[in-house]
């Protein structure tokens, strides 16, 4: 008899069951959070050797594929911009220019925070809006425990109109008193006015801090979905790509700006149309409506508030101006490398050296070095010129405070664990068992797709969510006998769009944390952002996206990977079988 330690690691069919057992290990970890995400992530490295999956030196080199680095590059310029207050001082000129109304500034703060979230991190971009959208707040309505005091004004009237109503007036005095009596009840009318007035613009003031604070955690997770750079779960689809389709060359920076910025615009806008009616931004009904002088004035005090921090910030330094180039450089020089449209600067150089990986590097390596005051041609010819230390834009011990390196471990374990899936055969076992679902018209299962992982995470990580469902996507794909792209892309933006409860994602939380939202809140007006989400989805990948990525036909890449499960899935089958009859 064979000892069992020497027959399992050979057999195909053990592997499926090990990279199986890891990777359900690993989500339930993920899911429950009982270690840190960061550390799930590094279990592959301890795991798929030991249990004879994948050899130490295919798995470590998943950890910094290319994709960890422009993720990395993104991180260092967020880093630069933060360092340089170039956010606030962009997100402020915003709102000066939008206006202070509460709707306008809704459509403010949203597209100031999708921007930054297009480049910094969502929960960066939340946690820097939401103290300028408090002091805008504070300067419309005043502190938000003003309410007990206005609440204590609504129970002093409410006593001296019952004082009125118990004051007795002699039956032979009646008549005398009759004017009286008139200036009485007029005077009840105007308190009873004042009440109801109070009432309203407290009942206002309450939904329209809600509406601010609840607009900015929606904004940063849509606005993430615009760039690869923008939210891990774009990354991990292009590392995925990279491993099971190795010769996808579609989607990169710039085919993937032209795909999803535009569905990011129009999904802002109807949620900013969805939550200024909600919240009483606009008002359906009074659009003709005189605005009260409470409500002037405190417009007029919004607007000298954002006008003072703007002033604060002095003028436009060096740095800021050098930060902004760079920053623009970064975004030209991904987009333009390769658009597809036309050819980029990429095709200069020998094909396939240069990616979005060295294209970000580069521009973010010159951080470190380029100085951040203006530099000066005299103290190259002044020889009595103080030799004082230059700061960069940049410094790595600043880098290495506030860049999440946790994030790049926890791509990293993604791209492990769809290698492990890839090499052990756990994908084509997975493949063949979805029999049942290749009825399905593709669109339908592009809408089923994003509502149950849009479902999913809303209870889950995003990035522990779509790297769970992105190989079972990649085979449904094969089985449908569609683009596989157009079943990842959904599942990918998806996991962005959790908009109803606080636990979803960081913003939300975030959001939450102010005190000023309940958990019914989030959930009412989250609910239709969700599903309006997946119907602009649906729209988006069944139109412009069709052609970006050549969704409409089968591609060659893809054909090459089916060929290869054809051929291994019934042996994989047959080692399962004469495993199980061993048995």
């Amino acid at each position: 008899m064979q000892p069992l330690g020497v027959s399992l690691p050979s057999s195909p069919a053990l592997k499926e069951g090990r990279c199986l057992y890891v990777i359900l290990l690993m989500a339930l970890y993920w899911c429950t959070e009982a270690l840190p995400l960061a550390v799930t992530a590094l279990l592959p490295i301890v795991l798929f050797p030991f249990l004879g999956i994948l050899p130490s030196n295919k798995v470590c080199p998943q950890y910094f594929l290319d994709t960890n680095f422009l993720f990395l590059s993104g991180l260092i310029m967020a880093s630069a911009i933060e360092e340089w207050n170039l956010h606030r001082r962009i997100a402020l000129r915003v709102l000066m220019l939008v206006g202070v109304q509460p709707a306008r500034l809704i459509l403010g703060m949203m597209l100031t925070t999708s921007f930054l979230s297009m480049w910094l991190s969502n929960t960066a971009s939340t946690a820097m809006m939401l103290p300028i959208a408090n002091a805008i707040l504070k300067s419309l309505f005043g502190e938000k425990d003003t309410s007990k005091n206005m609440n204590r004004e609504h129970e002093e009237i409410q006593a001296s109109l019952q004082q009125n109503k118990l004051y007795t007036v002699p039956t032979e005095l009646q008549f005398l008193a009759s004017t009286e009596d008139k200036d009485l009840t007029e005077e009840k009318e105007v308190a009873s006015d004042a009440l109801s007035d109070l009432k309203k613009e407290e009942e206002y003031k309450t939904n329209i801090w809600k509406g601010f604070l609840i607009s900015i955690p929606y904004a940063a997770s849509i606005g993430g979905t615009a760039t690869l750079t923008g939210t891990a779960p774009n990354l991990i689809l292009l590392g995925q790509l990279k491993s099971y389709f190795p010769e996808c060359d579609v989607v990169n920076f710039g085919s993937w700006f032209m795909f999803a910025f535009p569905l990011m615009l129009i999904f802002l806008l109807v949620g900013w149309l969805w939550i200024s009616i909600l919240y009483g931004g606009i008002n359906l009904r009074g659009w003709r409506t005189k605005k009260s002088n409470i409500r002037v004035d405190a417009e007029a005090r919004a607007r000298e508030v954002i006008k003072e921090d703007y002033q604060k910030l002095g003028p436009t330094k060096f740095a800021e101006q050098a930060i902004f180039f760079f920053f623009c450089m970064f975004a030209i020089m991904l987009f333009s490398r390769d658009p597809k449209f036309i050819p980029g600067w990429a095709s200069l150089f020998a094909p396939g050296f240069i990616s979005d990986a060295v294209t970000g590097i580069t521009i973010v390596i010159i951080l470190f070095f380029f100085p951040s005051q203006k530099p000066s041609f005299r103290w190259w010819f002044d020889f009595k010129a103080p030799n004082t230390e230059i700061q960069p834009l940049l410094t790595w011990r600043k880098a290495q405070e506030t860049v999440p390196w946790n994030i790049i471990l926890l791509l990293g374990g993604g791209f492990a664990m769809a290698k492990g899936c890839e090499e052990s055969g756990l994908s084509v076992w997975i493949g063949g068992r979805l029999h049942p679902l290749e009825g399905v018209p593709p669109p339908v299962a592009v809408i089923l797709i994003t509502i149950v992982i849009a479902l999913f995470t809303e209870f889950a990580s995003n990035t522990a969510t779509i790297i769970i469902f992105l190989p079972v996507l990649a085979e449904l794909a094969i089985r449908l006998k569609v683009n596989p792209l157009y079943l990842m892309i959904p599942g990918t933006i998806g996991c962005s769009y959790a908009f109803m409860l606080p636990v979803s994602t960081p913003p939300n939380s975030i959001a939450f944390s102010s005190g000023h939202l309940m958990v019914k809140d989030m959930a009412r007006t989250g609910l239709l952002m969700n599903l309006m989400g997946v119907l602009l989805l649906s729209l988006a990948m069944n139109t412009w996206a069709k052609s970006i990525f050549q969704l409409g036909t089968f591609p060659a890449w893809a054909n090459i990977h089916a060929e290869n499960a054809t051929l291994l899935l019934p042996a994989v089958e047959n080692v399962t079988f004469s495993a199980l009859n061993k048995i």
